[in-house]
């Protein structure tokens, strides 16, 4: 224990009542290092999740109590953890990586919410492993700050993501592009297993425990597929499926995800790993937000594509458990990896027909997509156009939401006049229209303006509130908040100036 921490005594009832199962733990040795954490200096609560905690019977009370932080600071253990790294092998930026792995996370172990799901607990920024490869193994505040932040606004525009439970801050600096505060967040998920997990057995021509790894899964994560006449196959086509939905809705939001690598892709299809990541302001096809991908390959409109191929690095991972004859397996997997694009394209397309308020199906509402972001390409707020097209009349032929903001003025009014005759054809409602489209358009989203605010009044100053203010208002994305109108604008000009890099 660090003596410099003193921890409170005290006794965190809810938090030592947690039932841990533990299941990842049961698995063999190859698959985790067993490890403890390294306590930060001077841990302390900078935010606590209270809508997350109360799914696990933890109030801010808990959390307000020093032995709270003392917990998951490592400083006491937590009554049947079994904290552990895990081992997982990825393409980064297309080239594969045999050892990766929580070189600066740990898994404590697995709990139930007040459902009945049963959750990862899972710390970042917790030390050293037998993966950090040199590294400190820490996470510094700036980047938890933006993790805590946009995981919880994801969950709030109801797209699948980890969350975090709470966000503890330090007074240890760790060295990064430059000196910084140490953090650390507590994460939850039903999983943390990533397509690199496969990979990380297979690479290693280990299909042994890459089976077991297949027999985890379909006993903890697809156990509704353990009776289908081929699992493997039937789970591969669910986590396709999964995929393509999530990145449909990314795209659906202007949301960037900035390394798209297959050790950060998600087995159950949730968002996760959240580094350089951003919500577009003005809408650019082309737009990168991570400054280390120098090639693009993590670009707004390359994100559908990256998926596809972080599904077929999954596909050669799953060779051995598909069938023994390789080139069955392979022609299998082949036919259902094809299926990505339906899928993808279905959700795409049902995604923009709620953003433009239709109700009904026509052969060229892609079309009108695709021509009014053209029209949109630099000039335009991607989240405010759509928020506000909204609130179009039908009966006000002149009002075009932005029109100022376009250039080309004759365009934009002939794809307005367009628009309008698609939804005369409909018989489109003005008032049920935007109340649809006020239920997928959001009028808040974590700017990169608004995260940067928040990290600089928690690193300058130590005044952590407000991260507590965008938490809240981050759960309800869709609801008009008059209390909070400044959020709902386009963003400042220094934002530009912001740059996000692996480290973010």
């Amino acid at each position: 224990m660090n003596p410099i921490l003193k921890p409170d005594r005290s006794r965190i009832a809810s938090l030592e009542s947690l039932a841990f199962e533990n299941r990842y733990a049961k698995l063999p040795a190859p698959f985790f290092h067993g490890v403890s954490p390294t306590p930060l200096m001077g841990a302390h609560l900078a935010s606590f999740n209270a809508e997350l905690g109360a799914l696990f019977g933890l109030t801010r009370d808990d959390a307000n109590q020093q032995g709270f932080v003392d917990y998951f600071n490592g400083s006491r253990d937590i009554p049947g953890a079994e904290p552990l790294a895990m081992a997982y092998a990825g393409h980064q930026f297309g080239h594969f990586v045999a050892q990766l792995g929580d070189g600066r996370a740990m898994l404590l172990g697995q709990v139930r919410d007040e459902q009945g799901a049963l959750w990862d607990m899972h710390l970042k920024g917790c030390g050293p492993t037998r993966f950090s490869r040199g590294s400190d193994g820490r996470a510094v505040l700036r980047s938890s700050i933006r993790e805590y932040l946009c995981s919880e606004a994801m969950s709030g525009l109801g797209i699948p993501t980890t969350r975090a439970l709470c966000l503890i801050a330090s007074s240890e600096s760790v060295m990064r592009e430059r000196i910084e505060p140490g953090a650390m967040l507590v994460r939850m998920a039903q999983s943390h297993v990533r397509f690199g997990s496969l990979e990380y057995f297979y690479h290693r021509g280990d299909h042994e425990n890459l089976r077991k790894l297949g027999e985890y899964l379909l006993q903890e994560e697809f156990a509704h597929l353990r009776g289908e006449k081929e699992p493997y196959l039937a789970l591969f086509d669910e986590v396709i499926r999964r995929t393509a939905t999530l990145v449909a809705q990314w795209q659906g939001v202007g949301f960037c995800h900035g390394v798209m690598n297959s050790d950060n892709m998600s087995i159950l299809g949730l968002t996760l790993d959240y580094g350089p990541f951003a919500f577009m302001d003005t809408f650019e096809h082309d737009y990168i937000c991570n400054h280390s991908d120098h090639q693009g390959r993590y670009a707004y409109h390359r994100q559908p594509e990256m998926a596809h191929f972080n599904l077929a690095c999954l596909a050669t991972a799953l060779l051995p458990l598909v069938n023994d004859n390789s080139e069955i397996a392979i022609s299998l997997l082949r036919e259902r990896l094809a299926n990505y694009w339906r899928y993808f394209n279905d959700a795409h397309l049902d995604i923009v027909r709620a953003k433009l308020g239709f109700l009904q199906q026509e052969n060229d509402d892609l079309e009108l997509w695709d021509e009014l972001l053209l029209l949109m390409e630099g000039e335009v707020d991607f989240t405010l156009f759509f928020r506000q097209l909204g609130a179009l009349s039908l009966s006000s032929p002149t009002h075009h939401p932005l029109r100022s903001e376009f250039i080309d003025l004759p365009r934009i009014d002939l794809w307005m006049y367009e628009y309008r005759q698609r939804l005369q054809r409909e018989d489109s409602c003005d008032i049920d229209r935007r109340q649809s489209m006020d239920a997928v358009n959001p009028k808040y989203i974590l700017r990169n303006y608004m995260a940067e605010a928040a990290i600089r009044k928690a690193e300058d100053d130590g005044d952590y509130s407000e991260i507590d203010r965008l938490l809240t208002l981050l759960r309800s994305p869709f609801s008009e908040q008059p209390a909070a109108e400044q959020y709902a604008a386009s963003a400042p000009v220094w934002a530009q100036s912001i740059q996000l890099s692996c480290s973010s």
